[in-house]
């Protein structure tokens, strides 16, 4: 595994990073360790001033933040400086509520006193992905370090200037040495540090693939795991719906982070009534996006994040239309430099073609259409992945009755699915296990520790 930076607008390897030894990874574990036995005794005030000093950094520096995503990973700068802030939100966030959060819950027994104490389970390994560098870090990182654990992170390997970028946010933040801990390791060194007793709780942000082996290895040293595996979300959009309003929001719930986000729209699941005047104009403004280098302003149509990124899709779409699919529009590489893809829609999808399982992690939309509201449900719910979804209609409660048949983590009426700090994240079936963000977020890692005064009379 090699841990470097290459821009994938033009190809060019910025720079490599050695991975850490055995010995170096030991030290690491070892401060992180020892720094847990004092940061968990912090009160929440001191490890909120820190916090917050962090955020504060992050929105005075915007830019600064900003430039590594788009170089390593080819988000558009707009996006990118979105990103930024929205992590300094979450960091925020939790500064000021995760005290609220983790007050003991008074229980009331017959006889007696009860509570329900929130303590850190002490150091926790992170395993985050490349396609929000800094978003699913602040997400792991801020609840957790709130509580009173510690984190270490492995971060991907293709965004290393991001990982060292947030580690040295909070030690210039404040934060103890080992209170957030950077690891650039190898795969086996994840499996060994998984298996060392100091780490107490594990969060992956990646693949089934992955998933499937982190939360096995997780689970054989019995050790609390969360999941966040991707999914192939439902945007769903009923006969009644504003069709103009709704392809804009197609465009957007497709397009955001060139299509390279877990909850982004990828099954457009629209009824026959409205089917051909959404598919039009989403045929138009896909056709109106504009490639070029992701620093400019201008451009709306970034690169995927690296060149085996394009050559995984480009096989993908290949390989449904070889199973019957057929291509409505886009489907190939665009000629110029850099790992560029044309958006793309694919159409007439059997239940046969592998492309109807799959999640295609790119600027590839797949259109279904289907007769009504019940259909649309029915299509939505046949998938092995349950992260998230939306549907568009101008009958808000018809909306929510909708959302609440299909089966997946999150649902969103009139709106693709999204996320900011207040609102709980994650899914269901293939998509993973556990919440992210909001009070949920920061219960994941915490023992719910029961404590019961009786008197010494009591019966037994």
């Amino acid at each position: 595994m090699n841990y470097q930076s290459v821009n994938p607008y033009n190809g060019e390897r910025l720079r490599t990073f050695p991975e850490l030894t055995d010995i170096q990874l030991e030290a690491r574990l070892a401060a992180a360790d020892r720094c847990f036995q004092t940061w968990r005794g912090i009160p929440f005030a001191k490890r909120a001033a820190i916090l917050g000093r962090a955020a504060a950094i992050m929105r005075s520096r915007v830019d600064e933040f900003a430039r590594p995503v788009t170089l390593e990973m080819g988000k558009l700068i707009a996006e990118a400086r979105g990103e930024v802030m929205l992590s300094a939100d979450i960091i925020d966030y939790y500064a000021k509520n995760a005290e609220r959060f983790l007050a003991p819950e008074i229980l009331h027994p017959e006889t007696g006193e009860a509570e329900v104490e929130n303590t850190p389970l002490g150091v926790l390994l992170g395993v985050e992905p490349w396609n929000f560098p800094y978003y699913q870090l602040a997400r792991f990182a801020a609840p957790n370090l709130m509580a009173g654990n510690v984190v270490m992170v492995k971060h991907s390997e293709t965004v290393p200037q991001c990982a060292l970028a947030f580690e040295d946010l909070f030690a210039e933040a404040g934060a103890p040495a080992g209170a957030y801990t950077n690891l650039f390791i190898t795969h086996d060194q994840v499996s060994r540090a998984i298996d060392d007793p100091r780490i107490k709780g594990v969060a992956l942000t990646g693949s089934v693939r992955a998933g499937k082996a982190v939360a096995a290895r997780a689970g054989r040293n019995l050790k609390k795991s969360t999941m966040e595996l991707g999914g192939s979300d439902a945007f769903i959009v009923l006969d009644d719906a504003d069709i103009e309003k709704t392809v804009a929001w197609a465009v957007w719930g497709k397009m955001n982070n060139t299509g390279q986000c877990c909850v982004a729209a990828k099954r457009f699941i629209v009824v026959e009534a409205v089917a051909d005047p959404f598919l039009r104009q989403f045929k138009a403004a896909l056709s109106e996006l504009m490639p070029g280098d992701p620093m400019m302003a201008s451009t709306t149509l970034g690169p995927l994040s690296t060149e085996a990124a394009l050559v995984t899709l480009l096989d993908q779409v290949d390989r449904a239309v070889a199973s019957g699919a057929s291509v409505v529009f886009g489907g190939k590489r665009l000629d110029r430099q850099g790992a560029f893809m044309q958006p793309t829609i694919l159409a007439e999808i059997g239940r046969a073609n592998p492309a109807f399982r799959e999640e295609f992690f790119g600027p590839v939309a797949l259109f279904f259409r289907v007769a009504d509201e019940d259909a649309a449900v029915a299509l939505a719910n046949d998938s092995d992945f349950g992260l998230g979804g939306s549907v568009f209609t101008r009958d808000v409660e018809r909306g929510k009755r909708v959302a609440r048949r299909v089966d997946t983590g999150m649902m969103f009426v009139n709106h693709p699915t999204w996320t900011t700090p207040d609102l709980p994240f994650g899914g269901i079936k293939n998509s993973g296990y556990g919440r992210e963000l909001s009070g949920m977020g920061i219960q994941e890692f915490v023992n719910k520790k029961l404590v019961r005064v009786a008197s010494i009379d009591a019966a037994a």
